[in-house]
């Protein structure tokens, strides 16, 4: 007997040997067959779908999920365009605080809402003896106040208050790490705002480092939202390459460094597992801190890597070498050559044809690069909302010649690249279905078409937020299609995203989900 079969529904498997269902069946948590397979078997239950549209589960290759948590509830200053307005905002959140010489969190900073940056002078007025931590909203970067100055090393840089990528991590690294459970709640958070949005698996972008780790237990953290069953949907934990170390590990295994005990890619279940080592080499166009060949329109520098171009290879390497899978971090031009002159060196040092290395953002790659990527077997990791809300800052920034190479679509495809897609939660909006749309349109909200002969057709978009990024969480065993066999993970929508028209697609309502094939928010049968 079936535990579930669901039915009335127009199943778009993302398997090409059955492409489109109307029946489903479902036993311990996998589908066991299509259609005529499993329509005349008894089941526990039988559930009409009512015509709707079901997808596998959307999988994001790339999230932060306790900075997700942790922002939903922090201060905000998102939306606000003067100075007065933000100073005012932090005011408030001081004021709430309480305690002296306590630290204050405001989250939502972007420099481009003001048209400059903020100022540790600034702050200082409405600090009130507190010490006061403004994010960037790319992660990047953050403002602090003069009582935050005076606690960093001697000769951290700044700009008036402004620590961007490492002398930030330097910031951060002065506040208590958080518990475990005030990160499992967060993570549970963020976790069911992924889950109404249709993702049903994700990739954590980074655990334990200095620019995002938020605990040196951080794992633990996940582990724990686990068992008190605040994870709703499968999770791989990207480890920062901060946590690598020299080991003294047999000359026969060729491991120079690696985490403790040889833990890497692959280890855990199907609900939590280790995935990539997490390699940062530059920082975020938002920021104006991605490393590019060539300066900025209108400024007078090219962005920055986050350390000297050896020390970086030179992780990259021994991450390969160490048997993980790389997910590489380079947002410029600069950074991909950084990044794959590295792997090319990985491989030739010791082959690993089926490591399925990615570029995380790959948000400038110039047209000779993309055979590279070929030849290399790596992933392209996108985040095509990125471009959907930033497009037309990100397309003045690049100017007239290098606008239409952010973040591709049609060239990566065209080269044989796998195209994966991601959000980059909580950078911007998380939507699979928006992040669809623009894909496939290549649109920003002001209607600006960005390199518009990097569109793609729909099912190549659904299926960067499937197959592609099951491959690359190498989960293809188990999802990433509706195929007997595999995870019972689904997302029902409202509305068929091939038959409607493109510019409607990131409205389609997600109905439910399903995981394990239980449908979100309720318990197994």
């Amino acid at each position: 007997m079936l535990c579930t079969r669901l039915t009335n529904a127009r199943f778009l498997t993302m398997d090409p040997d059955h492409p489109v269902a109307h029946d489903l069946g479902i036993w311990r948590g996998r589908i066991v067959g299509l259609d005529e397979a499993v329509t005349s078997l008894p089941a526990h239950e039988v559930i009409d779908l009512q015509g709707a549209t079901v997808l596998p589960g959307f999988i994001d290759a790339h999230v932060h999920l306790a900075w997700t948590g942790f922002k939903e509830k922090t201060p905000s200053i998102a939306g606000r365009t003067g100075i007065d307005e933000v100073l005012a905002v932090v005011e408030e959140a001081v004021t709430r605080k309480g305690s002296p010489g306590a630290w204050v969190s405001i989250a939502g900073y972007d420099q481009r809402a003001l048209g400059r940056h903020l100022t540790a002078a600034e702050l200082d007025t409405v600090s009130h003896g507190h010490k006061v931590f403004m994010l960037h909203d790319s992660g990047h970067g953050c403002v602090v106040n003069t009582a935050v100055l005076d606690l960093l090393p001697v000769g951290t840089p700044h700009d008036s208050g402004f620590l961007a990528e490492g002398a930030m991590g330097a910031a951060r690294a002065l506040r208590l790490p958080y518990s475990q459970d005030e990160l499992a709640q967060a993570i549970g958070r963020a976790a069911r705002t992924c889950l109404a949005e249709g993702v049903t698996a994700c990739a954590e972008a980074g655990i334990g480092g200095t620019l995002f780790g938020h605990s040196p237990v951080e794992l633990g953290a996940y582990q724990l939202a686990s068992e008190k069953g605040l994870l709703p949907l499968r999770v791989q934990l990207m480890v920062s390459a901060d946590r690598l170390r020299p080991v003294a590990a047999h000359e026969a295994d060729g491991i120079p460094r690696a985490l403790d005990l040889g833990l890497r890619t692959g280890f855990g279940g199907d609900r939590l597992s280790v995935g990539a080592l997490k390699i940062y080499t530059d920082g975020g166009m938002m920021a104006r801190t991605a490393a590019l060949g060539s300066p900025y329109e209108g400024l007078d520098h090219s962005g920055q890597l986050q350390d000297d171009p050896d020390v970086l290879a030179d992780t990259i390497v021994d991450g390969h070498l160490a048997g993980w899978q790389l997910a590489v971090h380079a947002i410029g031009d600069r950074a991909a050559d950084v990044a794959l002159d590295a792997l090319e060196r990985a491989q030739r040092l010791r082959p690993r044809p089926g490591a399925r290395h990615r570029v995380e953002h790959a948000g400038l790659i110039r047209p000779d690069q993309l055979p590279r990527f070929a030849r290399l077997g790596v992933s392209a990791v996108v985040q095509p909302n990125f471009l959907r809300y930033f497009g037309d800052d990100y397309a003045a920034i690049m100017g007239e010649e290098r606008a239409p190479w952010l973040y591709r679509g049609r060239a990566f495809l065209d080269h044989g690249i796998t195209l994966v897609g991601s959000s980059d939660r909580p950078v911007t909006d998380g939507s699979p279905l928006r992040a669809i749309q623009f894909m496939v349109e290549r649109a920003s909200e002001s209607g600006r078409l960005i390199g518009p002969d990097e569109g793609i057709t729909v099912d190549e978009a659904l299926r960067a937020y499937t197959v592609a990024g099951a491959f690359a969480c190498h989960w293809e065993d188990s999802l990433g299609s509706l195929t007997p066999g595999k995870l019972a993970d689904l997302v029902v929508l409202g509305d068929d995203p091939r038959r409607i028209d493109m510019s409607r697609i990131g409205d389609i309502e997600v109905v439910t989900t399903y995981v394990d094939g239980r449908e979100s928010g309720k318990s197994a049968s």
